[in-house]
């Protein structure tokens, strides 16, 4: 035992005290397998409680997801809503045919989800065939409780079921992946017994989900082993994993499968997902580029653009990402004991295992403030990741920036990345704020007092009084816009900077209030494996150090964000009409 442990620390004291990332070539030389990496985000990810996306935040998100390297793409569940399936088939015309930055030139593949039904197939079908790379993603349950309890069908019809899905799926595309779900609570022999079918059927991708995240590392690793080994068939098929995050082990889970063999893995931008999330990409790209030597594969995914990617979803979303999280929360490679903070300034490998840079994190060592000229603001956002700036932008964004240094003095990355991200992710605009004056104390009731511009031209004032100053300035925009059904869902404020001075960012989640009877498909957005459905809502930012200020421009993009997708529902009811 001791001879071991003195042989293992010599090897560590001869190895370097900072891993290099792989580097894909040499992996590749080395044997490696290529991990086909599948991101959710757009259809798994959009499940979480809240995080309705539109149809341009569906492409931007898609076009940063095949920028990161991601293998394949599911974009969504086509036969949802109408809505979900003009998005999907966007996303397979205009980023499926994408190869620029790519790896070897390949476009990314595009994905649809399907129950195992032809109607549900072939909608999917219709939405992904675009892309030169698509793919059908077919599903049904093979635990015993959903057997019983949810399809109230036998094994044997379960597996005709499957197969029957498959078979139709084949006919129309050559990649067709399944999945059992809730694979983690089914008997493993049935599992190898109906994967066998569908590998016969025409299957081609066989994921295996731990739908409700029960699994623990060891058990989902030795379920991976056990379906390649007793599958007939299984070296036809790439198996694949899908993990959720109940017990906080979706990451782990995903791991030890891939060391038991699986060789796709299934995962969302920030690990989001329905109920607890899903495995987050962030962290399973990281632990296989910081921790190379102890898994058999590689990944081509480009790190350097997780940070932006991330927070493009958590802008898009609403959903804010908790401070500590792994990888991309503002804590992930900030130190305060004292300790540390002397081992880092030392060497920055006493206590960082990753490179801040191999994120897209660049630190930044000028002091940027009123004084300082358009090049050095350039310069940053550059190495913050903006490089497609027009110099019309650039000159807008360095406007914002002194603006803001007259107010607080210096600007911070963070500062800056608020402003770019609430300017560049900012809805289509149909109304703009241009003032909000507020009465308010313990003394007087509050009231607010709003002017809107709306793209047409015309100036709208209005007043109101509320409970408290906010409440009064969002009564005084419903008026304005005349958007009287609107429902404040979330309002969060975070400080984006330290001290008095900060920026402050407002996130407001708002829905239309309607009759059941009233809503339209698209208003409803419908879970995949439940089939319940749930309001579509809309989410507004805005960043100012007056936080009354940001909190009206957060409700005025959120009200443009509603007012774009209505227009946009009305013109395709339009079109609809006129083609019949």
């Amino acid at each position: 035992m001791m001879q071991a442990i003195a042989k293992r620390s010599a090897a560590a004291a001869k190895a370097p005290a900072r891993r290099a990332f792989s580097n894909v070539a040499a992996t590749e030389a080395a044997g490696k397998e290529r991990l086909i990496v599948f991101d959710t985000t757009l259809r798994d990810g959009e499940q979480s409680p809240g995080a309705t996306l539109n149809f341009k935040e569906k492409l931007d998100i898609a076009r940063a997801i095949s920028a990161l390297g991601a293998d394949v793409c599911e974009a969504g569940f086509p036969i949802s809503s109408p809505g979900d399936f003009d998005a999907v088939s966007a996303i397979a015309k205009e980023v499926g045919h994408i190869t620029a930055g790519r790896h070897a030139g390949e476009p990314m593949t595009i994905c649809g989800l399907a129950r195992s039904m032809e109607k549900d197939i072939q909608r999917c079908y219709d939405a992904v065939k675009h892309a030169p790379k698509h793919r059908i993603h077919t599903f049904l349950a093979t635990s015993d409780i959903h057997l019983k309890y949810k399809l109230k069908i036998s094994r044997d019809e379960c597996i005709r079921r499957a197969v029957e899905a498959v078979s139709f799926a084949s006919s129309l595309t050559p990649d067709v992946e399944f999945s059992p779900e809730d694979a983690g609570r089914s008997d493993p022999d049935f599992l190898c017994e109906i994967l066998a079918e569908v590998i016969k059927a025409g299957a081609t991708t066989l994921n295996i989900p731990d739908t409700v995240g029960y699994t623990v590392p060891e058990e989902y690793g030795s379920l991976f082993r056990y379906l390649i080994e007793n599958t007939e068939g299984a070296d036809k098929a790439i198996f694949s994993t899908h993990c959720h995050n109940d017990l906080g082990l979706a990451t782990a889970n995903t791991l030890a499968a891939v060391q038991g063999g699986a060789r796709q893995v299934e995962v969302t931008l920030n690990g989001i997902g329905e109920r607890a999330g899903n495995t987050a990409l962030e962290e399973l790209v990281m632990a296989l580029k910081t921790r190379p030597q102890h898994y058999p594969v590689y990944t081509t995914v480009d790190s350097t653009h997780i940070t932006r990617c991330s927070r493009m979803v958590s802008h898009y979303t609403g959903m804010s990402i908790q401070p500590n999280k792994a990888i991309v929360g503002a804590n992930a490679f900030a130190h305060e004991s004292g300790i540390h903070q002397d081992g880092v300034l030392k060497h920055q490998a006493t206590y960082e295992i990753m490179l801040p840079e191999s994120v897209g994190l660049n630190e930044n060592k000028m002091v940027l403030g009123k004084h300082s000229g358009r090049h050095a603001y350039s310069k940053r956002l550059q190495q913050l990741g903006y490089t497609n700036l027009t110099a019309e932008e650039l000159d807008y964004y360095v406007e914002k920036f002194k603006i803001l240094a007259d107010e607080k003095k210096t600007v911070t990355d963070a500062d800056m990345e608020a402003i770019v991200s609430d300017e560049l992710f900012k809805p289509e605009i149909f109304w703009t704020l241009q003032s909000v004056h507020v009465t308010a104390g313990n003394l007087v009731k509050p009231t607010a007092t709003v002017t809107l511009a709306h793209k047409d031209g015309h100036e709208v004032s209005e007043a109101a009084m509320g409970t408290g100053p906010i409440d009064a300035i969002y009564v005084a925009i419903k008026r304005a816009t005349g958007m009287e059904s609107i429902k404040l869902n979330d309002f969060s404020v975070e400080s984006v900077t330290d001290g008095t001075y900060a920026l402050g960012e407002v996130t407001v989640r708002v829905q239309e209030e309607k009759e059941e009877e009233e809503k339209t498909e698209d208003e409803r957005h419908v879970n995949a494996q439940t089939g319940v459905t749930r309001d579509r809502q809309f989410v507004g930012h805005g960043a100012n150090t007056d936080i009354l200020v940001a909190s009206a421009t957060a409700y005025v993009n959120a009200v443009n964000r509603m007012v774009a997708t209505r227009t946009r529902d009305e013109a395709k009811r339009v079109e609809a009409r006129v083609d019949a």
